[in-house]
């Protein structure tokens, strides 16, 4: 039975009540005023059930969607603003002992593999931090035994402890397989940020046909976030489904019920929601999976999420082509990596051939091969402030601290200076003389809409420091 409180995964996120939510959408979405309420409750940026949710993942009139489109985009733009906050994966590891269907890395492919060394790591950050990059989203296979819990601490120490000319990895979010309460204390302990963990598939059978190995256990993965912010004191956790293993509707439905029964019990729902969609990864038929998700429908997913869950922030990789980012950043869109890297030493340029004289392969193939110089001057093209804030893991602005920040729309006063001061370092730090000119620009106008008088103020006194070189300013 359904129960939004329960720490069971089978009943707050039942089957049933999935299949009921689809099964009824599919008739409310032909009354018009359904519709026409749903948009207006979404409209006042305090979300949506998921039943409500279901709904609109039904439309296809194109008239209502284009309307659906514009709130999105509002509701976004009034907690965020223009602001995209920017980051890079880190493969640590390639070593692991699931064998997922979808995944390059699966332990079955015989493929290099490779763990990077303390020494190999610091090439890496040493090479991220010259792009600019200031956050990272840590990624490992799981292998207890050559990339345990320890390995990872190690790692994320090593990261902090890297100081270049212009700055540092300020905040190091972690995505590793699930794990226990102690194991995420430690994590807690070590500082990390938001602890991410994909969810694949919410579908309970197609979950367990799609793996093998410890990953198996569908109890034991989906409660991972309950375990995180339970015993593992962790404020902020990132969840998401792979979009093209099963139904859309079915996996956007529960996605949203993980996010309620999160609320419910911890009273902070999710910190971040991730997009991946299923591309081409080595060793996997492509052909065997019949649920991928065209682009017309992706954006209908994007744009229900951030009206189910306006709160929250929403990532988009390099999975996703250069024009369809862009598409997407329009109708929810908030933060995206830049410059990414899906192999193991990929950014300092390590040899790819492993020990056996095997070539190592990525986790799965990219669309959007840019670096992060040219993603940025894209975004101040096309009106969006870039930003590589970590203030609000810093300043201890996490968990239930966040939330109603962003609820209330207030957030926006953090977020805007924020991300002007770190785009500002950018520009003094990395950018070339056409990004500092198209930047200055920005920056001039863009600090004229921080709501508050005193903040923009400071903000103003911030600026002039960076620019006469102090470093690491935030509000």
């Amino acid at each position: 039975m359904y129960n939004v409180k329960s720490m069971d995964s089978n009943e707050f996120i039942e089957d049933g009540e999935v299949l009921q939510s689809i099964n009824e959408a599919k008739k409310f979405v032909k009354d018009k005023d359904e519709i026409d309420r749903i948009l207006s409750k979404a409209k006042k940026y305090k979300g949506l059930t998921h039943r409500e949710a279901a709904i609109l993942l039904e439309i296809d009139d194109e008239e209502t969607l284009e309307k659906m489109y514009k709130i999105a985009k509002e509701v976004k733009e009034k907690i965020y603003g223009r602001r995209i906050v920017l980051f890079a994966p880190l493969y640590l590891s390639s070593y692991c002992v699931n064998n997922c269907k979808y995944c390059g890395y699966r332990c079955a492919n015989k493929i290099g593999r490779h763990q990077l060394s303390q020494d190999e790591l610091r090439e890496e950050i040493k090479a991220l931090e010259a792009m600019g990059h200031k956050r990272l989203l840590l990624e490992a296979g799981e292998d207890d035994k050559k990339c345990p819990i320890e390995y990872i601490l190690e790692c994320i120490k090593t990261i902090y402890n890297e100081k270049f000319e212009n700055g540092a990895i300020r905040r190091v979010n972690v995505d590793v397989a699930a794990t226990t309460e102690e194991n995420y204390k430690k994590l807690k302990d070590a500082g990390i940020g938001t602890y991410i963990l994909f969810q694949e598939t919410y579908h309970k059978p197609t979950y367990l046909d799609m793996h093998s190995g410890p990953k198996h256990n569908y109890e034991w993965h989906t409660e991972a976030m309950d375990r995180a912010m339970g015993g593992g004191g962790i404020d902020d956790v990132g969840i998401g489904p792979l979009y093209g293993l099963y139904d859309y509707h079915y996996e956007t439905v529960a996605l949203l019920m993980h996010a309620e029964h999160l609320e419910s019990v911890h009273g902070v729902g999710p910190h971040t929601i991730s997009f991946p969609r299923l591309l081409p990864a080595e060793g996997v038929d492509y052909s065997n999976f019949p649920h991928l998700v065209k682009d017309k429908d992706f954006k209908k997913v994007v744009a229900t999420i951030r009206l189910a869950v306006p709160y929250t922030g929403m990532i988009l990789s390099t999975r996703e082509s250069i024009e369809f980012r862009k598409e997407l950043l329009e109708v929810g869109i908030s933060q995206m990596s830049a410059g990414s890297c899906v192999g193991v030493g990929g950014y300092a340029k390590r040899e790819t051939i492993d020990e056996d004289g095997i070539e190592e392969k990525p986790q799965f193939d990219l669309a959007d091969h840019r670096k992060p110089i040219d993603i940025i001057k894209g975004l101040v093209k096309d009106g969006y402030v870039p930003s590589y804030c970590t203030a609000c893991y810093r300043v201890g602005r996490t968990g239930d601290r966040f939330m109603p920040l962003a609820k209330s729309g207030n957030i926006g006063n953090y977020c805007l200076p924020n991300a002007l001061l770190t785009f500002e370092e950018y520009l003094k730090d990395y950018a070339d003389d056409e990004l500092k000119d198209m930047g200055k620009k920005m920056i001039d106008n863009e600090i004229k809409n921080v709501p508050n008088e005193s903040q923009r103020e400071k903000a103003m006194d911030y600026l002039n420091r960076i620019r006469n070189g102090e470093r690491d300013l935030r509000f």
